[in-house]
């Protein structure tokens, strides 16, 4: 099914189960975010749907009835990167700046699958110098246990 372009948030849901433990995954998409004309605080909406979702948790758990709280803060932005230009547009920094005191944000480089290794690693360096210049804090990943096999910390190195 082919997404149309918009601006608005739209919420999926998807019940994930895997080895015993289920999981109900909510995606939280904005397809066409920075599309416009004039992008001025475009992000404010992404920016107050997030506080938005806080502030219904804290009030839930803060109520007398907390048997069935339904938990849906925004735990992680996925934020991707235009593989086309010079690194960050300024609107990829504003957006990261204003989000990143409220949510974990892993930038992911779109597309990269249309360049080459070698510019792929240009562009991942310019992204994290550009990134360390503007004070964004990002997620990082966790470091992986000391007990766990090779192979499995090459891989945990590579993703980081």
């Amino acid at each position: 099914e082919r997404i149309t372009q918009t601006v608005e948030i739209t919420k999926h849901v998807v019940d994930i189960e895997e080895k015993g433990v289920k999981l109900r995954l909510t995606i939280v998409d904005t397809p066409g975010f920075g599309d416009a004309v004039n992008n001025t605080e475009c992000w404010k909406p992404v920016a107050d749907y997030i506080d938005q979702q806080f502030e219904q948790y804290f009030r839930d758990e803060s109520g007398l009835n907390r048997k069935n709280i339904q938990d849906n803060r925004v735990h992680c932005c996925i934020y991707f990167i235009s593989p086309f230009g010079h690194g960050l547009r300024p609107l990829d920094v504003e957006f990261m700046r204003a989000l990143h005191q409220r949510v974990n944000i892993v930038p992911v480089l779109a597309k990269a699958d249309t360049l080459t290794p070698a510019e792929v690693e240009r562009m991942k360096n310019k992204i994290r110098e550009e990134i360390n210049h503007y004070g964004i804090r990002i997620y990082e990943f966790p470091e992986c246990d000391s007990d766990e096999d090779e192979e499995f910390k090459l891989q945990d190195q590579a993703l980081k």
